[in-house]
C-alpha cells in the first residue's frame, strides 16, 4: 500500500543526497512531490536548475509525479512561491521536509559575520520561512506535518561549526514551538539528525590521520537510508508523534532526549556568590555534561 497516496510533499534541498533520497521515496509512496533545489555549491554560491530537474526526471521515469522548483528557502517571498507552486499544481500541501542547507566551516575565533549569517539564513531562517509559509494552509485543512533536519553538531557538538550548530539547535527549538502552537490544528513537527555521506560531509577537511579515518566511516553512511523514517513521520499512522528529536544512521534509528532538570540545589536562605561556589556547583559537579563531540557519543561503527 502507498502510505502517502494523495498527499503533496515539498522537499527542500532535494537535488542530491539526503533530500533527493527523500523526494524519490516520497514519490514511490504515492505522494506528489515538489523538488526544491537551487543547484548551488556547498557554500551557497552559483546556481542551476539541473539537480532539481534531474530528480524530477527520475521520479517521472518510474511513474511518479513531481515538479522542480529553484526558489531560495532563505528568502521569505521565495518560500511563499514554493508553497504556492504546490497549491497551483496539486491543490494542497500535506508535508514539508526542511532539508536545504549549506556549510561555512571555520574555527569560531576566525569565523566572519558573513560566514555566520550565510548559514543561519539558509538553515534556520529557511526552515522558518518554509514552515511559516505552509502553516496557514495546514491550519485551514486541519492537518499537516513538518520534518526538519537538525544535526548532532548542535545537539552534541563539533569543531569549527558554531554557525551550523547554532542554526541546527535553533531548528530544534523552532520545531518544538511549531508543535506546541499548532497541535490543536492536528499539525505535527519533528526533527531528524541525519548521518549520511553527502557532498556537504565530503567537504569536511581531512588533514589529519584521525580525520581521514573518520571520513572513511562517513563514506559508509548511505544518504538514502534517511528517507524511510522521514516519510514515516509524514504518514497518517504517525499522527500522534510530534515535538520529538530523532536520529537516523544507516540501519539505526534514535530517539534523543530533550533538556530537563537533572539535579536541584536549594537554599532556604537564598544564594550568595560564595555559597553558589561552595555548595551549588560542587553538588552539580558529578552531573555536569562533558565537552563531548558527536564522534565521542557515537563511538561505534554504523551498522
Amino acid at each position: 500500500m502507498s502510505l502517502l497516496e494523495g498527499k503533496v510533499v515539498i522537499v527542500t534541498g532535494a537535488g542530491a543526497g539526503v533530500g533527493k533520497g527523500i523526494a524519490l521515496e516520497a514519490a514511490r509512496q504515492g505522494a506528489r512531490v515538489i523538488v526544491n533545489d537551487l543547484g548551488v555549491n556547498i557554500d551557497g554560491s552559483g546556481g542551476s536548475a539541473g539537480p532539481a530537474q534531474q530528480a524530477v526526471d527520475e521520479i517521472k521515469a518510474f511513474g511518479g509525479e513531481a515538479a522542480a522548483n529553484t526558489d531560495s528557502v532563505a528568502d521569505w517571498g521565495s518560500a511563499q512561491k514554493i508553497i504556492q507552486q504546490a497549491l497551483d499544481l496539486y491543490g494542497r500541501v500535506d508535508g514539508v521536509v526542511n532539508n536545504a542547507g549549506n556549510l561555512r566551516d571555520i574555527i569560531f575565533h576566525k569565523m566572519s559575520e558573513d560566514d555566520f549569517d550565510a548559514v543561519i539564513r539558509v538553515h534556520l531562517k529557511g526552515t522558518w520561512n518554509m514552515s511559516r509559509a505552509a502553516a496557514p494552509h495546514f491550519k485551514a485543512q486541519e492537518g499537516g506535518a513538518f520534518v526538519h533536519m537538525t544535526s548532532t553538531s548542535g545537539l552534541i557538538g563539533n569543531f569549527g561549526q558554531a554557525n551550523y550548530a547554532a542554526a541546527k539547535l535553533g531548528i530544534v527549538g523552532l520545531s518544538k514551538s511549531i508543535a506546541v502552537d499548532m497541535q490543536k490544528f492536528n499539525v505535527r513537527s519533528n526533527c531528524i539528525a541525519p548521518f549520511a555521506f553527502t557532498r556537504m560531509v565530503g567537504s569536511i577537511p581531512t588533514n589529519t590521520p584521525e580525520a581521514a579515518e573518520r571520513m572513511k566511516i562517513n563514506m559508509r553512511l548511505e544518504a538514502g537510508k534517511i528517507a524511510p523514517f522521514t516519510l514515516a513521520l509524514l504518514a497518517d499512522k504517525a499522527k500522534h508523534v510530534t515535538g520529538q528529536i530523532f536520529g537516523v544512521r544507516n540501519n539505526e534509528i534514535y530517539l534523543f532526549s530533550q533538556p530537563r532538570p537533572i539535579r536541584t540545589a536549594h537554599n532556604s536562605d537564598g544564594w550568595t556568590v560564595e555559597s553558589c561556589l561552595e555548595r551549588a556547583i560542587p553538588m552539580f559537579q558529578p552531573s555536569l555534561i562533558p565537552l563531548e563531540l558527536s564522534r565521542d557519543v557515537f563511538g561505534w561503527d554504523p551498522v
